[in-house]
């Protein structure tokens, strides 16, 4: 059997638009606006919609060049894209035919990209589109793809916050909260690659042991806390200060070699670390020796061989008496 041809009329009306095209619009033969199905009411709020022309309420994207309904038929059969001139940055996407008997023309408008900000911008629900419109399945779904993005993004930053705080704390002593022998090294080792002058002063404790031996270890903890809160304080930001044993430290000064500026630094420290310290009602008593020596008194700094340059100055400190500080000047092999 042969199927009847599909008549102009199907008899559908305003109600049968609005509930499967909400967002269609109906113009007259003269472009003026007849009905309009109730979500684009929604968009076109505030507007005076029923009667006016099509391009006071409209502007369009796609066709180039086009103004009216008919220029956009005639420009781009079918297709085309809009914006409200009240809302410009809502871009719409239509699908168009003109009306049998030139009555007028039909459009069906869509969000398509802009469907998220129009759905917060407009405060529309799963009602005010069609039943058979995945819209909101799709809004659904980007929001559940944010949503883990989201999840993802904080996920990183957390991971990369524990790596960081185990990178930090890896390189850190647990007692001074100074840097620490593994940290020193690397330090050096960037220095020296990066041939930039500096000076290397090795300190240790003098008498540490006596108050390990007679006052315990809580006061030579307290005592080692106390030296690492000294030479901080001592130090700029640029410099590496690390406690690289027992009671030895080093204090690397990028950028400082002047011998005057060394001695200086290294005087300020063993003045203030043999200032007797109390404990538990006792005093603590010790000093600090210090060897000094510069990356520029070697044609090829090396960080061993500077740090051993360091312990043999360090050597003559306390072979001179302790509590001194001696500047080493290397053969500059």
């Amino acid at each position: 059997m042969n199927a009847a041809p599909l008549g102009h009329d199907i008899g559908i009306g305003i109600a049968g638009l609005s509930q499967f095209m909400p967002m269609y619009l109906l113009l007259d033969a003269a472009g003026h606006v007849v009905s309009a199905g109730p979500t684009l009411l929604r968009v076109l709020e505030g507007q005076e919609v029923i009667g006016a022309r099509f391009h006071d309420l409209f502007e369009v994207r796609s066709p180039g060049g086009a103004v009216t309904v008919a220029e956009v038929l005639d420009r781009a059969g079918q297709r085309f894209r809009l914006a409200p001139c009240h809302r410009p940055r809502i871009g719409l996407r239509g699908l168009g035919m003109r009306l049998p008997g030139e009555e007028g023309v039909l459009l069906n408008l869509t969000f398509g990209i802009d469907l998220v900000s129009a759905v917060r911008d407009f405060g529309l629900t799963d009602a005010d589109f069609a039943a058979t419109d995945l819209a909101m399945e799709l809004l659904y779904l980007a929001e559940a793809n944010a949503s883990v993005t989201r999840e993802l993004r904080g996920l990183n930053l957390r991971l990369e916050g524990a790596r960081m705080a185990a990178e930090e704390e890896a390189m850190t002593d647990p007692l001074t909260g100074l840097r620490n022998r593994r940290a020193a090294d690397l330090f050096l080792e960037r220095m020296c690659s990066a041939r930039v002058p500096f000076g290397l002063l090795q300190m240790d404790l003098d008498f540490f042991k006596a108050v390990n031996d007679t006052l315990g270890h809580a006061a030579g903890d307290f005592v080692l806390e106390s030296v690492g809160r000294i030479l901080r304080e001592q130090v700029r930001a640029e410099d590496c200060v690390a406690r690289i044993g027992g009671d030895e430290f080093v204090i690397v000064l990028p950028n400082t070699i002047d011998p005057q500026t060394l001695q200086a630094v290294a005087g300020r420290i063993i003045a203030q670390v043999s200032e007797p310290l109390e404990f538990a009602g006792n005093l603590c008593r010790v000093s600090a020796s210090i060897g000094i020596v510069r990356s520029v008194d070697r044609l090829s700094p090396d960080a061993p061989q500077l740090m051993a340059a360091a312990d043999r100055a360090l050597y003559a400190a306390k072979h001179a008496g302790r509590s001194q500080a001696v500047l080493l000047v290397t053969d500059g092999s």
